[in-house]
């Protein structure tokens, strides 16, 4: 005998040292990063008709659910740009020039 899915059930789930948190609700499944909103989602209806393969769904939205290790290297390799016409320094680092 099964239970119907009525409500919102979630669990937690270990990959690869991170933790992902599991829901299942009546609408469809969503995977999200524990600590985090945004995650991936996937509609019960999408599913059962075929119209959007598992695969191809976790692969498309998968740039929106990433570790915090390779967000946190990502972050560190793209550099700010500077404009080269409103280039300065920060007012605490500009070199003062006295007038004798």
């Amino acid at each position: 005998m099964t239970t119907r899915l009525e409500k919102a059930l979630k669990r937690e789930l270990d990959i690869k040292g991170q933790t992902y948190i599991v829901t299942l609700s009546p609408e469809g499944i969503k995977l999200t990063l524990k600590g985090h909103r945004k995650g991936i989602e996937l509609q019960w209806e999408s599913l059962v008709s075929g119209e959007a393969a598992l695969s191809v769904a976790l692969n498309a939205s998968i740039g929106r659910i990433r570790p915090r290790e390779v967000e946190s290297n990502a972050r560190a390799r793209t550099k700010p740009q500077a404009s080269a016409a409103g280039a300065r320094r920060p007012a605490s680092r500009q070199v003062k020039v006295r007038k004798t």
